[in-house]
């Protein structure tokens, strides 16, 4: 599975998403779920699906997926296509 699919099913899976709800340029302020637990738990889920963990800056800095992937992106993990 590519790095993309994971984190589209972590995201779906933590904030408890319909996948036809879920874009990659979703927002933090477009789900009621991600609130200061849901960055929590997303910080939790990306340490154990790509074994980097956010400092608490960037986990509270994430404003939407494509902040999410620019980070992990910035420190070698790849998201081609």
């Amino acid at each position: 599975m590519k790095n993309r699919e994971k984190l589209k099913n972590l995201l779906i899976d933590t904030f408890l998403l319909d996948p036809a709800e879920f874009r990659f340029d979703l927002k933090r302020a477009e789900v009621e779920t991600w609130d200061s637990l849901g960055v929590v738990t997303v910080a939790v889920g990306i340490e154990q699906v790509f074994g980097y963990h956010f400092t608490p800056e960037e986990a509270t800095g994430v404003q939407g997926v494509q902040d999410i992937i620019d980070l992990l992106t910035s420190k070698g993990i790849r998201f081609d296509e």
